[in-house]
């Protein structure tokens, strides 16, 4: 078993497979872009049920029903201000998509490091254990396996948490960006209707 800073490595390793876990449930595309909530809201406009209560419902239902309903009610402000308003909104939504990847990515940072630390913790074993008469194998031994075992556990925990880092940063950004299409389309047929009225 690996001695040396193998605790934080243990405990960076759990926090890990958290992170990865929320994240992979909370970024399920259905839940962030339900499909066909874009013709829903289009819908309710054209029966006139953009109440309240039904703007409510729709910004609770998704990160894409906040843009959405944000749209909505902004529709009547002039097109600067429009745009600045579903812009907050998106960022908003950004930064909640976001959440705890910036700790995953830390992840696959510090763990190769705390790896190092105990090589380093390793090594200085070795060379404690070492004597003008000649080391103790036993002590060696233990000294090198302590720096083999944590620089192998770093290195074991940041590999996954990096992938994991990149390919939810990567699905954010698309949803981002579908997000970004949604709101647009929505936008430019509440323009062109009110062109109409």
């Amino acid at each position: 078993m690996p001695a040396g800073p193998s605790s934080p490595l243990l405990f960076a390793s759990v926090l890990g497979l958290a992170l990865i876990i929320e994240r992979l449930l909370a970024l399920r595309r259905a839940r962030v872009l339900p499909r066909g909530l874009t013709e829903q809201v289009l819908d309710m406009l054209r029966r006139r049920q953009d109440t309240p209560e039904a703007l409510s419902r729709l910004a609770n239902n998704s990160p894409l029903g906040r843009v959405l309903a944000e749209v909505v009610r902004n529709r009547h402000l002039p097109r600067a201000e429009q745009r600045l308003a579903v812009e907050d909104a998106g960022r908003a939504e950004a930064h909640k998509l976001g959440r705890y990847l910036s700790g995953l990515g830390t992840i696959a940072v510090v763990a190769p490091l705390l790896g190092l630390f105990g090589t380093v913790v390793g090594m200085i074993e070795i060379f404690g254990a070492y004597t003008p008469d000649g080391g103790d194998p036993a002590q060696l031994a233990r000294g090198i396996s302590v720096a083999l075992y944590n620089t192998g556990f770093g290195i074991l925990i940041a590999i996954p948490a990096m992938i994991f880092h990149r390919h939810l940063r990567a699905r954010v950004e698309d949803f981002l960006r579908d997000m970004e299409t949604a709101a647009a389309r929505l936008a430019r047929v509440l323009a062109r209707d009110e062109g109409v009225s």
